[in-house]
Order: C-alpha cells, then sequence, then structure tokens
C-alpha cells in the first residue's frame, strides 16, 4: 500500500499539489510526456463542472455541436494575429494512411477557425443570426513545462462559439457568458473571483477585447479561470463570413467566444485543499457523505452492519453515499483515507451511537464532530453540506482579502513579491512598456483591468505618470 502522506504545502507547495492529485486518484502521468490519465474520481469532478455548465449554457441559449479535432493548416494561416499566438504549440500531422498528406493538419489548438469556415456555409441572411454554439472536447497545445491538471499538452474543455448580428450583441454575450464563469466560480466552486478586462498584451489572439475571472491560489498566485472574447470581425473576414441585413447591405459578422477547462479542476484543489488530502465543495463533489461503521468483534459486527443498511437506505435516495464496510482496515485508516479523498461529510457508527439511535457527523473542511439523532440525519446532513459549501467560499474570500493589497510604491512592490507575494491592485497608465518592464523585473503581470473601479485618479506604479485604471498585478500561472 503506497504512503498516503501529503507532503504540507508550508513545506513544498508544488509536490503538495502533486501528492493531492495523485494519492487522492484525481489524475496520472501519462506514458506520453506532457499528457495526462485522468482517474475515475477525477473524471467524476469533470462530469460535475460540465454538467453544471453545459445546464447554465443552455439556459442561456446555447446548444451543442461538435467539430473535426485536425484543422487546415491554411485556415490558421488567414487570421494573423491567431497563428502567430499558438503556432509555437500548435501539432501538426503531415502523414496519414500511410502518405504524405497535401495539406498538414494542425491537430485542434482551438476551433475559431474551422467553426467560422462552416458559419461561412451557414450564414446567408440576418434570419440566420444569432448562432450560439457549444463544444465540449478535447485541446492539444505542445507545452514545454507541464503540470496535471493546470497546463498539459492535451486538455478537457468547452469552446462557446457565436454569431452576431453587430458589434453590440457580440460584447454583450462576451460579458454575460463571463458572468456565467463568474456565478459558477463562486456559487459552485466556492471561488471568489475578480472579473475584469485583459490588457492588449494579454488578449487572446486574434480578438478585440478579452474578459478574464481571475482566483487566487493557497500559494497566493493567480489562476485565470475563464476566459471570454470579443472577436470582432476578425474572424468573420478572414473567412469571408457576411450577412445580408434588413436593408438587403451585406454585412461581416461578429463574433465572441469563450472556453473553461479541466485546470478548473486544479483551481479546486489549490484553493480548498490542505496538509491531509483534498477538499471539495459538496455541489461538486459526486460522493457527498461516506458512511463508516466501527465495531471491535463479530457480534458488534453483526449488529452495526444491521443499522449502517438501514442508514444507508434512508440516505440514498436524497443524497450521494459510499459504504465503507472492509474488513482489512481500521476506522482510523478508513477515515484517514476518505478525508484524502476529500469526501464532504464522514458518518461513524459503532455500538455506542446505536444505543443513542444516533450517528457522528464529521465535516471534511472544518474536522467538527456533531452527534446527530437518525430522526433528524435528512434534514441535517442537508443542512450541514450547504454550511460547508458557504463555509469554504467565505474562508477562500478571507485569504485572498487578507492578500489584496493596495500599493503605490515600486519599491513596496517589489519588496512583496520579493517575500510572500499576493493580488496587488495599483494604478497603470496603460503604456505596455510600463506593463512589460514589471514582467521582465519581477515575474509579475497584469492579470486584469477589473470591473470595479476606484473613484478618482492615481500614479503608475512603474512610471509614477497621472493614471486612471487600476489593475490587478499577480504572479500566475
Amino acid at each position: 500500500m503506497k504512503s498516503k502522506v501529503i507532503t504540507p504545502l508550508e513545506e513544498d507547495y508544488s509536490q503538495w499539489y502533486i501528492d493531492i492529485v495523485t494519492k487522492a486518484q484525481l489524475a496520472d502521468y501519462a506514458p506520453v510526456k506532457g499528457c495526462m490519465v485522468i482517474r475515475p474520481r477525477g473524471y467524476a469532478i469533470w462530469e460535475k463542472i460540465q454538467a453544471t455548465l453545459d445546464r447554465m449554457f443552455k439556459e442561456t441559449g446555447h446548444k451543442n455541436a461538435y467539430f473535426p479535432l485536425f484543422i487546415p493548416a491554411s485556415f490558421l494561416e488567414k487570421e494573423a494575429d491567431h497563428i502567430e499566438g499558438f503556432a509555437p504549440q500548435c501539432a501538426v500531422v503531415t502523414q496519414g494512411g500511410g502518405k504524405k498528406l497535401e495539406e498538414p493538419l494542425i491537430v485542434r489548438p482551438t476551433s475559431e477557425t474551422i467553426i467560422w469556415s462552416m458559419y461561412g456555409k451557414w450564414i446567408k441572411s440576418w434570419r440566420d443570426l444569432p448562432i450560439l454554439i457549444n463544444q465540449w472536447a478535447n485541446i492539444v497545445r505542445w507545452e514545454m513545462r507541464t503540470r496535471l491538471f493546470l497546463r498539459t499538452t492535451e486538455f478537457l474543455w468547452q469552446e462557446g462559439h457565436t454569431a452576431h448580428a453587430t458589434e453590440a450583441e457580440a460584447e454583450t454575450e462576451a460579458l454575460k457568458m463571463l458572468e456565467v464563469y463568474k456565478t459558477f466560480a463562486e456559487n459552485y466552486m466556492a471561488m471568489p473571483v475578480v472579473a475584469g478586462q485583459k490588457t492588449e498584451s494579454e488578449k487572446f489572439a486574434g480578438a478585440v477585447r478579452t474578459y478574464s475571472i481571475e482566483a487566487m491560489m493557497k500559494d497566493r498566485k493567480a489562476l485565470q479561470a475563464g476566459t471570454s472574447h470579443n472577436l470582432g470581425q476578425n474572424f468573420a473576414k478572414a473567412f469571408n463570413v457576411t450577412f445580408q441585413d434588413k436593408d438587403g447591405e451585406l454585412k461581416y459578422v461578429y463574433a465572441s467566444s469563450w472556453g473553461v477547462s479541466t485546470r478548473l479542476i486544479g483551481a479546486l484543489i489549490m484553493v480548498h485543499s490542505d496538509n491531509k488530502g483534498l477538499v471539495l465543495p459538496p455541489l461538486l463533489a459526486s460522493t457527498e457523505l461516506v458512511i463508516v461503521p466501527i465495531w471491535k468483534s463479530e457480534e458488534e459486527k453483526a449488529v452495526v452492519l444491521e443499522w449502517v443498511y438501514k442508514l444507508h437506505k434512508m440516505l440514498k435516495d436524497d443524497f450521494s453515499v459510499e459504504l465503507d464496510i472492509r474488513d482489512e482496515y481500521t476506522p482510523g485508516w478508513k477515515f484517514a483515507e476518505w478525508e484524502l479523498l476529500g469526501i464532504p461529510i464522514r458518518v461513524e457508527i459503532g455500538p455506542k451511537d446505536i444505543q443513542k439511535e444516533a450517528v457522528v457527523l464529521v465535516r471534511r473542511d472544518t474536522g467538527e464532530k456533531e452527534i446527530c439523532p437518525l430522526k433528524e440525519i435528512l434534514p441535517k446532513v442537508r443542512e450541514t453540506l450547504k454550511n460547508i459549501q458557504s463555509s469554504l467560499y467565505d474562508k477562500a474570500l478571507r485569504f485572498r482579502e487578507e492578500n489584496t493589497f493596495y500599493l503605490n510604491n515600486y519599491k513596496d512592490f517589489l519588496e512583496l513579491f520579493e517575500s510572500k507575494g499576493g493580488f496587488v491592485k495599483a494604478y497603470w497608465c496603460g503604456d505596455e512598456k510600463c506593463e512589460k518592464e514589471v514582467q521582465e523585473e519581477t515575474k509579475v503581470s497584469i492579470r486584469c483591468i477589473p470591473f470595479e473601479q476606484p473613484q478618482g485618479k492615481g500614479v503608475c506604479i512603474k512610471c509614477g505618470r497621472k493614471a486612471t485604471l487600476q489593475v490587478l498585478f499577480a504572479k500566475s500561472y
């Protein structure tokens, strides 16, 4: 049996993260360098993420479709900024069926080009708009430095691609879907985020404007948890996608795209987990509670198991429940394993509990224990799961607030990032030169220009010139 001991996050944060991913059976390294195998417990989290977001997308009028994995190389070349942004990460197929291909094929790094080639066939009139399509797919981007879930050569994601008659509609769509991501991150992942616009140098290749949500991890670095793009008419012009408006005039279509990926699982780990292992918000846990019976003799075992099966029957229709009746492990060993796996509630039941007609509920997030009469267990479990969900969000928000600093002096800025780091909200003059110099000197980037801006003006953290924009600085994944 492999050791279940997790490297303390205070000792080695990177190893702590890897230990949780591998020992909590979420993913493992694949034989192909840079790729991962998502194990059943990890994939179950992705299924919960997928199901929730899919429902949210459909509620906003979107439909699912699927487009090919292979994209003709000439398609990427049609949009200059796009190919420049993705060329270094592209995997290229030059041979198929034992023969050299007439045109190389790109293994999908994102799907704007192939989707817009199809939109060119489907869109002729204003009556064909808007098109609101989402795709669940895999993506390949050749990464030099990989980390399970956070950055791998192949990963899973969803990508929304919409077509509109006006720029205003495309902008509304981009902002609406960012709000969907924000709602999902905060209400389901229990992860507070900062929403804002990317700078020109950080925006998506081929976009007019890019928006993102940024979350703080336990090492005080930022993780970009979702992006949404107003693509303007760039892809429509590249693929000559036009429509006849109500006045009979021919116009180019406007576009948006938006996406999140399996890196959200990495975010869940790094926002909530601890040195015992994985901690999951109940709304994304495929198993909400585990029942662990306790006995010391065969006589006690028979009595306890009879009660355990009754308890399981009481709970299974309302909650996702696992029942651990393994003989070969002690209760203490089981407790540690279920803590490592991140099950939100552990239900303990032994001979003394049976005498009281009660069970012990143990919260994974705090370790708090509470005796619960059996007749009250359904409402109590429901209430406890709700409390865990909100408590995890409140804890993550407190951590972010305690590690967010408002600075106007570059010396203080340097000292902060040389020591513990965190989020810094500071004014920026808007000059890319200042942005680039900060990044080169400190490896700190502007994560976004938050939508929530203070009243008044300030001075640029780097050059000292007058500034009207407050931005979010952080080191990032």
